[in-house]
């Protein structure tokens, strides 16, 4: 059958590869997220507190510590290990974390949702709109297909890939049972990776309902999602076979409906999941009542969202206007993910943040666009299957009220003016990046993070609370740990180079950067190895509060509230197929910083709101650079 060898009738592979590992074979051995000791916590706690606080405060905030270390602390600490050891198949931030998000009521777009954006296909002719949305599409189909066969090839992380990373390594360690196969991979250095996540990038979508939402998957579903114009359609694009519709049909179908002229329409849906959850909760019981629940399930159960724009690219800014929020009228932001290709065929994806972090995103990114660059299911010779796509693609209805239309009229205003209030703006640093740093055995990560404190405090004159995400995909269900880069080494080399530089000469300076670089390695190895405080403070509090107990004193610090007001929140990634990738800062004083450190550049994009003024501060990001670089090189500034 067709379908056994994994190609649909066309010839085309079904299949992005097949792994001789199986998929999920390192999943039962994973190891488990350790429960940190509450002492590390606290004198890690206290670590990063350090710098924000003057002798006063930190001496209030230390008292607090050691009264909640010995006290409250320490109970709620030995239950959260007698619960963690009764849960054994899971991680002890799993459930804390999932609530956290889903009980948040902040809109998901801007507040959560990421965005990461694909390069251009290296050959021009395929950047065609349809071109690429069919190569795309195809490529996510395959992805699926191949994830749930159990093909493809599991996630690990390897240290000495010419060890694990090799046919005969696959061929032994696929014979090592499930149970033990961890220990196999860690034998030659290989850290296998959690994928419990996966299985949420397709027919998934995040449901409003009142004070907490729930993620909703249903894997019999076969049709595809298309926005194009503020109009919703959908068409199946597996067939009763479970085969993949040959991509000339999806192709022909696409076409079909970015020929549709048919008007916007006046109460564009999409609006209402930009909305306050609670309130979009409400208004979506009213669609259901209205007679929209089938039209309504077709939206949650499709594979993904795909969004087509009808407009071209002008820039790095309007790109990321684009994909971190664009028009709601054309988004379905609840989507696990929406993939966004514009008219000039520049494509990104925009996902909600509850199921999952941006590990699984990125694979799933790599994969579509080495599979729709190398193996294009369609090329720009490629003609349309002549079928009937009228019957074939449905355009979706939907009866609304004018309880509804109000409500989709007032959401479109507050987006709007959210939307007009967000400031973009980026930098490119070209006079250096990783391949320099790393010769002058500097950590890259820890010298852009000590040009963000740098940088502030030349604006601001302070050191303030900053968030950096760490994935803890090594361990079971793990999530991510918070790495905390304003440290005292940052604070005092930030101000040696902004308010001291008469006082030190090079040696010195270089000395000082290295110093940042040594203590923020550690705090990324802890991190990474869930030896953070972040999670296992949070967890405790949580633990706390479903207790129905009183929040301990600890935790009604002024400057515990502080430093979770995180006014630089930043993220990185770097990979072949991401040209860059965004998201809005976490509170309204904040910055929201994605930054990328190439081989020989750096680039960085920064979100801020009106309180804050991001040009200035990617400026003082650009000198702060120049400064380090300058320095490492042995260079006298000033």
């Amino acid at each position: 059958a067709p379908g056994r060898r994994g190609y649909s009738g066309a010839g085309v592979s079904e299949f992005l590869h097949r792994s001789i590992v199986p998929t999920m074979h390192y999943q039962k051995s994973l190891p488990r997220l350790p429960v940190p000791k509450l002492e590390d916590t606290m004198m890690r706690y206290l670590n990063a507190q350090k710098p924000l606080l003057n002798d006063d405060q930190f001496r209030k905030t230390e008292e607090l510590a050691h009264a909640f270390k010995k006290g409250i602390g320490r109970e709620l600490h030995e239950q959260l290990v007698a619960q963690d050891n009764q849960n054994k198949h899971t991680s002890y931030i799993t459930g804390p974390w999932f609530d956290m998000y889903l009980k948040a009521r902040e809109p998901v777009v801007l507040n959560f949702n990421a965005f990461m954006s694909f390069n251009p296909d290296p050959k021009p002719e395929y950047n065609d709109q349809l071109i690429r949305a069919t190569n795309m599409t195809v490529s996510a189909i395959r992805f699926m297909k191949t994830f749930r066969a159990g093909y493809l090839e599991p996630e690990v992380f390897h240290l000495h890939p010419e060890k694990s990373d090799t046919e005969i390594f696959k061929k032994i360690i696929r014979f090592v049972p499930s149970s033990i196969s961890w220990f196999g991979a860690y034998m030659v250095n290989a850290y296998p990776l959690d994928m419990s996540q996966y299985f949420r990038l397709f027919n998934s979508t995040r449901l409003p309902k009142v004070d907490k939402d729930e993620l909703y998957t249903d894997e019999k579903a076969k049709h595809l999602l298309v926005l194009r114009n503020g109009n919703f359609y959908v068409f199946d694009v597996i067939d009763r076979d479970g085969n993949m519709l040959k991509p000339s049909e999806i192709q022909a179908h696409l076409k079909y409906i970015l020929s549709d002229n048919s008007p916007a329409p006046a109460f564009p849906l999409g609006y209402l999941s930009s909305e306050n959850r609670d309130t979009w909760a409400l208004l979506r019981k009213n669609l259901l009542e209205n007679g929209n629940e089938e039209a309504l399930q077709k939206v949650d159960t499709a594979l993904f969202c795909l969004s087509l724009d009808d407009f071209p690219i002008k820039d790095f800014e309007h790109l990321s206007h684009t994909m971190l929020h664009g028009d709601a009228a054309n988004r379905w932001y609840d989507k696990s993910f929406n993939l966004i290709i514009t008219k000039d065929g520049t494509a990104g994806i925009n996902f909600e943040h509850s199921w999952g972090d941006g590990v699984a995103v990125l694979r799933f990114q790599n994969e579509v666009f080495k599979d729709s660059t190398k193996a294009p299911a369609i090329s720009p010779q490629s003609q349309p299957a002549s079928v009937d796509s009228s019957r074939a693609v449905q355009k979706l209805d939907f009866k609304l009220n004018d309880a509804l239309k109000a409500g989709i009229t007032k959401a479109k205003q507050k987006f709007d003016a959210t939307v007009e209030s967000l400031s973009l703006n980026l930098i490119q640093f070209q006079e250096g990046g990783k391949e320099l740093l790393k010769q002058k055995k500097v950590s890259p990560d820890a010298v852009a993070q000590l040009a963000f404190q740098m940088a502030f405090l030349r604006q601001y004159d302070q050191t303030v609370a900053t968030y950096e995400s760490c994935s803890t995909a090594a361990f079971k269900h793990g999530r991510t740990e918070t790495i905390r880069p304003a440290s005292v080494h940052t604070k005092k080399c930030s101000e040696a180079f902004v308010k001291e530089l008469s006082k030190h000469s090079t040696e010195e300076l270089q000395k000082l950067i290295v110093e940042c670089s040594k203590y923020h390695g550690r705090l990324t190895k802890e991190a990474a190895m869930g030896q953070g405080f972040d999670r296992h403070l949070f967890s405790l509090r949580y633990l706390a509060l479903s207790k129905g107990l009183p929040l301990p004193d600890f935790y009604q610090d002024q400057a515990y509230a502080r430093l979770n007001h995180n006014i630089i929140s930043t993220s990185t990634l770097v990979s072949p197929a991401v040209q860059l990738g965004g998201f809005g800062p976490v509170v309204a004083d904040g910055f929201g910083v994605g930054y990328q450190v190439h081989d020989d550049w750096i680039g960085c994009n920064v979100s801020s709101y009106p309180a804050r003024n991001g040009k200035e501060f990617l400026q003082c990001v650009h000198k702060s650079l120049e400064d380090i670089f300058n320095v490492l090189k042995g260079k006298k500034i000033g």
